[in-house]
């Protein structure tokens, strides 16, 4: 069966409502699911253990007694990764060792050691870094496993200087994923518990008698996890609220077509809801994309849900050229940007709003995802207009520091003084003017 994807054209007079047909998308705010989450936060919050246990027990169809029989313990872990067949545990450490060497890059390169600075008078001004005290990290356990995403969120944390890693993941059924324990014994994960969904993040953000309180949580789950890390911002820190996943595929029409069809249905077989689009001057090579999607979806095992994606949110766009695809590409503000063209770099320059940019036709976005080092946990839904990849800096908060001197009061002191006089804040004013000569 073809797939009826949709085919914009940006000279159409209707093309800015069509495109935005096709990028619109509400996070799933059902009111029942945030009732629910709203009732198993309420719950763990005063019962604790027990309604952890309780909820955990009839949605993962569990019989657990205590929820220290749900920890894993780091001899089990590393039984998990020497268990691992060696091709598999060697993609896994090379992924590891990519990930973490990206990050120790990027805290260098952020300021991730704070600064001060000395002015003439002796005042001291500056910022210390220091790193959070304890994360808490969330791992899908449902429709698949994840072992990427356990790198991508614990490795971060442990190069920011986390002193402790707690980490959540469903066992639906007691069924343990031994890659995802693998890849949690290499990231340095400090403790496990097979809990997931609401309550797992009540847990982390509440503490329980068994799972210790965490300053942050971060990593996607489904929409319970999703409506709980809402509820919990503001007890603790949370990374993001993650929508479906998406790629935008910018074209010069000189890559291969299946290249450029696949790369599409890397995103499309996440889930129904994900996003992806071609954007390309050239019609005769949109009509090539097309037919390799055609050609090649019957032999993908996730088929029905590629054709699901494509149909109900995909999108082949006809432009004038590669600088309007740059324009409309800051419009769509996309989780993952190829441009997939000869000489990337002159249209990435003119990309400003992208979650990650894959330059060239050879850096194919499953790169990223698995081994390339940068991180793969992207802002969505267009917040990458103001929003960064999850990094080093997301495990960091910072402190200003201010040394006054005496002779520096003198000056400060007067301007001080005059804007709380002006603010009719007679106390800040006195503040200032008692440390006058």
């Amino acid at each position: 069966m073809t797939i009826q994807i949709r085919k914009l054209d940006s000279t159409a007079a209707d093309f800015k409502t069509r495109l935005s047909a096709v990028l619109a998308f509400e996070a799933s705010e059902d009111e029942a699911i945030d009732r629910a989450a709203a009732q198993i936060l309420a719950d763990v919050k005063a019962r604790g253990d027990a309604a952890v246990l309780e909820y955990t027990n009839r949605f993962d169809k569990l019989d657990a007694q205590t929820i220290g029989s749900l920890e894993i313990g780091k001899e089990e872990l590393q039984a998990a990764l020497d268990g691992l067949a060696p091709a598999r545990r060697a993609a896994l450490q090379t992924a590891a060792d990519r990930v973490r060497a990206y990050h120790e890059r990027q805290k260098q390169e952020t300021g991730g050691d704070g600064f001060r600075y000395t002015e003439a008078d002796g005042t001291v001004l500056g910022q210390k870094v220091t790193p959070l005290d304890r994360v808490g990290i969330y791992v899908p356990g449902g429709k698949a496993a994840y072992p990427s995403s356990v790198l991508m969120n614990a490795i971060p944390a442990k190069v920011a200087g986390v002193q402790e890693i707690i980490m959540v993941v469903p066992t639906p059924n007691g069924v343990k994923n031994e890659l995802v324990l693998g890849a949690a014994s290499i990231a340095g994960v400090d403790r496990v518990f097979t809990i997931g969904g609401a309550q797992a993040v009540g847990a982390l953000a509440y503490g329980t008698a068994s799972v210790p309180q965490v300053d942050k949580i971060v990593g996607p789950g489904n929409a319970y996890v999703a409506a709980a890390k809402r509820r919990v911002f503001g007890i603790v820190g949370i990374d993001m609220i993650a929508g479906p996943s998406e790629i935008l595929v910018l074209c010069d029409g000189s890559t291969d077509p299946d290249w450029v069809a696949m790369d599409l249905f890397s995103q499309a077989e996440h889930d129904e809801l994900a996003q992806s689009i071609l954007v390309c001057p050239d019609d005769a090579y949109i009509a090539r994309v097309e037919a390799s999607i055609n050609k090649l979806l019957d032999t993908m095992p996730r088929k029905e849900v590629i054709r699901t994606s494509l149909t109900n949110r995909g999108a082949l766009v006809k432009v004038r050229d590669m600088q309007e695809a740059c324009d409309i590409a800051n419009l769509i503000a996309a989780e993952h940007l190829e441009i997939s063209a000869d000489d990337p770099q002159q249209w990435a320059d003119r990309i400003r709003h992208a979650g990650a940019m894959f330059l060239g036709r050879f850096s194919s976005e499953s790169l990223g995802d698995y081994c390339a080092g940068p991180n793969h946990v992207l802002p969505t839904s267009r917040t990458a207009r103001f929003s960064s990849p999850l990094g080093v800096y997301d495990f960091q908060k910072r402190s200003s520091i201010i040394y006054v001197s005496e002779a520096g009061a003198q000056t400060l002191g007067k301007v001080a003084a005059e804007l709380a006089y002006g603010e009719g804040l007679q106390a800040h004013a006195a503040s200032a003017e008692l440390r006058l000569k």
